[in-house]
């Protein structure tokens, strides 16, 4: 499966895309009914669920995190 769309992105693009595939690798092992079967500790979601609790960062002193000149 190729998962780069063409734009000749160079070595960011390069990065972005091995980061995309091991996502997409990660969650296609996640779905396996063997890994879904096993429970999950406790200490692991309690630690996502305050993690998501958290305020997300505004980023207000210096604008966006991201730029459109990436």
């Amino acid at each position: 499966m190729r998962l780069g769309l063409g734009l000749g992105l160079g070595r960011a693009g390069a990065v972005d895309r091995r980061w995309l595939a091991s996502l997409v690798e990660a969650m296609e092992q996640a779905a396996r009914p063997e890994a879904r079967n096993v429970p999950c500790d406790i200490s692991l979601i309690s630690a996502a669920a305050a993690h998501l609790a958290r305020p997300a960062p505004t980023f207000t002193h210096c604008g966006s995190a991201y730029s459109l000149r990436n």
